[in-house]
């Protein structure tokens, strides 16, 4: 059995025989999740219509378990590769599970008659999306995500080795998105499938992926493990974005600073500074923060929003040095906001401050729930 399920060599795709995107050379195998990542019109979807056949490759070609896929017959490719597309289906008069069985069509007759096998296998499909609560509702009424667990049914009744998804996510609220991409994770175990989809959500991406594949403009970037995609200043410059910021510890985006003369000192530390940062962020408010070790959970986020962070080495109590630099930040602001009760050895410095802010009648306690607001 061939761990490489879909091989494409030296592929350009585009349209009107004019190529978009050359010298595509990607591997899917069997048991891996392989996403592609990149701006709007960089051209996620058409390397994927063109790995179903969808599109003509201008040039090269795609191979399916070592043969080109030019020489295998449609039958035979439904057999092997299933397909769920961005486009909205609307069936009249369809059950969901008549939806899903039309995955079938490949293994029936040419009239399309479901033997009790066939049934049973569709059946089974629903089950291994959750979907079996949803066999005799019309399909039109059901909900998006509801639509995308009855479609990705319908891929599984083909009984493919390979899965191909364009933005499988788009229309899905995040319980939804969770749920289908946990079951797509589950098949590629359990049935050892090859998954290639592309993704909008990077943070998503980030978690779901064995293989991150960066379609840039009219190339493709890098090709590894999220591990290696998503690190530095990379992400920013895949999408040409100039202002705000990608923390890769979190998967998450942050706006860009307010700049200016620090009108508030945040003490914080362990996560309990990052809501305050970010609802002064959203009111213009320039801040600054400390003292935070090098290894806190606040720091990322304080980099990437505050004027100016005070830090001390990962693993040692904050020393003078850093408390003498805080303290004069508190000096010149006219508002401190503690977002902590607790000082372990390692912050008693932090202690200090809070009582020299409001020694000088300048401290604001916080708790979590005025935190939001504040």
């Amino acid at each position: 059995m061939p761990d490489i399920l879909i091989d494409t060599r030296d592929l350009a795709v585009g349209y009107g025989g004019r190529p978009l995107i050359s010298h595509i050379a990607l591997q899917i195998r069997r048991g891996r999740i392989m996403t592609l990542i990149g701006p709007n019109g960089a051209g996620k979807s058409t390397i994927l219509k063109s790995i179903i056949r969808q599109l003509k490759p201008v040039c090269g070609a795609v191979y399916l378990e070592g043969r080109d896929m030019a020489r295998v017959t449609d039958a035979e490719a439904a057999r092997r590769m299933s397909v769920v597309m961005t486009e909205r289906i609307r069936p009249e008069l369809m059950r969901c599970e008549d939806v899903a069985a039309t995955g079938r069509y490949p293994y029936t007759g040419r009239l399309g008659i479901l033997t009790e096998e066939d049934r049973r296998k569709v059946r089974e499909a629903m089950e291994l999306v959750h979907a079996q609560d949803l066999a005799d509702r019309d399909f039109t009424e059901i909900s998006d995500g509801q639509r995308q667990r009855v479609l990705l049914a319908r891929a599984l009744c083909q009984e493919p080795e390979v899965i191909v998804l364009d933005e499988p996510t788009s229309f899905l609220d995040i319980r939804h998105k969770l749920e289908l991409l946990a079951i797509l994770k589950d098949l590629v175990r359990r049935k050892n499938l090859a998954v290639v989809m592309s993704l909008h959500e990077l943070d998503l991406a980030q978690k779901i992926s064995d293989q991150v594949v960066c379609v840039e403009d009219g190339a493709i970037g890098r090709c590894g493990p999220p591990e290696e995609i998503f690190s530095g200043s990379y992400i920013m410059e895949l999408f040409g974005a100039a202002r705000g910021s990608f923390n890769p510890s979190f998967g998450s985006l942050e706006l860009e600073r307010v700049t200016g003369e620090p009108e508030v000192f945040v003490i914080g530390g362990g996560g309990s500074g990052i809501g305050v940062y970010r609802s002064l962020q959203r009111r213009g408010i320039p801040f600054a923060a400390g003292v935070l070790q090098e290894n806190d959970l606040d720091l990322p986020v304080a980099r990437a929003l505050a004027v100016t962070v005070v830090t001390e080495q990962a693993f040692e109590p904050i020393g003078e040095r850093a408390y003498a630099a805080a303290a004069a930040l508190v000096d010149r602001c006219p508002r401190v906001i503690c977002c902590t009760e607790r000082f372990g050895p390692m912050n008693q410095a932090n202690r200090r401050l809070a009582e020299y802010a409001q020694s000088k009648g300048k401290l604001t306690m916080e708790s979590p729930v005025r935190r939001a607001g504040s």
